[in-house]
């Protein structure tokens, strides 16, 4: 609860909180729509953290992106580098591995 408090009182007491949310409010309403021909053709690591806000399924994921690692993990959530940083750095370095021709 105390590392909660203190992350919160950052962004309140530096007046970053407005920053911080810009990308969920621009991603809203500022982003264009998907085409249904859309496609990322990057190499894409995707990792589903159970309680996260929203889980997608690898096929919705593979309709949009190249899919090359898609890790379904067993504890974290919306900040998973601060929940679970083994869990995240572990799929990070793999990910990047399998990626290195």
């Amino acid at each position: 609860m105390e590392t909660l408090i203190d992350n919160l009182m950052i962004y309140w007491a530096t007046n970053t909180i407005g920053p911080s949310v810009r990308y969920y409010f621009e991603g809203t309403r500022l982003r264009p729509p998907l085409k249904p021909d859309d496609y990322i053709r990057s190499p894409t690591a995707i990792a589903m953290w159970p309680h996260d806000l929203a889980l997608a399924p690898r096929e919705l994921a593979e309709r949009l992106y190249d899919v090359r690692r898609y890790t379904i993990m067993s504890k974290g959530g919306h900040f998973p580098a601060w929940e679970a940083p083994e869990l995240y750095a572990d799929d990070l370095r793999r990910h990047v591995a399998d990626s290195i021709v």
